[in-house]
């Protein structure tokens, strides 16, 4: 099964991008996760356009972009253009998710949606087979250091069925309190995709981190 570790720029020193992005580079993680808010869908503001921009200069890893953000159908093109090149949503920001899929499709990069832990995994059937990943977010989207819910491994294996149920070839990526202590039982539990910010970032050797989480 494929592990990927995408690190969470949310949690990187944004006096220095350019040296988040080249430990990025020059560690085992896959790809660099970043964390769009509005301060609308979520209780936060984080960045856009023009940070994804300048980490697409530096970072040479698929840049992996979370919108927390209501109406993503009016900027799917605009993070497009900027350098995203896997573009997930959240299904309870629009009001026809499959039109967002189908927009961010005809960019011509990855596509995913996710939801937060109050939301029944089964709203995402009529979508697994339509998309490259399902987003299962392990806190409530907005902050970054909060702690992962346990409840969620059973909604990772909810998801799994139904994957398996359509037939679909989509990956699996959790968000939300992963570090090194959990990292093995979530990829163990059929997880692709680990997001980790501040366990990654807040420790003395991100790279060694980000080891350890592939390979504890």
């Amino acid at each position: 099964m494929k592990k990927i570790i995408s690190p969470s720029l949310l949690s990187a020193d944004f006096g220095n991008l350019q040296a988040a992005c080249e430990m990025i580079n020059a560690s085992e993680a896959e790809w660099l996760h970043f964390d769009v808010m509005d301060g609308t869908f979520v209780p936060n503001i984080s960045f856009g356009f023009p940070v994804l921009e300048a980490a697409k200069k530096y970072c040479k890893k698929p840049l992996d972009v979370h919108l927390m953000i209501v109406h993503p159908e009016k900027y799917v093109s605009r993070f497009a253009k900027a350098g995203a090149d896997i573009l997930t949503f959240h299904y309870e920001t629009t009001e026809n998710p499959l039109e967002v899929i189908e927009l961010i499709k005809a960019e011509g990069i990855k596509v995913g949606i996710t939801i937060n832990p109050d939301v029944p995994v089964s709203v995402l059937e009529p979508f697994v087979d339509k998309v490259d990943l399902v987003l299962l977010m392990t806190v409530f989207a907005g902050y970054g250091g909060q702690q992962f819910i346990e409840a969620s491994y059973e909604r990772i294996a909810e998801l799994k069925e139904i994957i398996k149920k359509k037939q679909a070839k989509c990956i699996i990526e959790v968000d939300g309190g992963v570090n090194v202590q959990n990292a093995a039982k979530l990829f163990e539990s059929g997880v692709n995709v680990l997001v980790a910010g501040s366990a990654v970032f807040n420790t003395p050797n991100p790279i060694e981190t980000i080891h350890s989480m592939l390979n504890t």
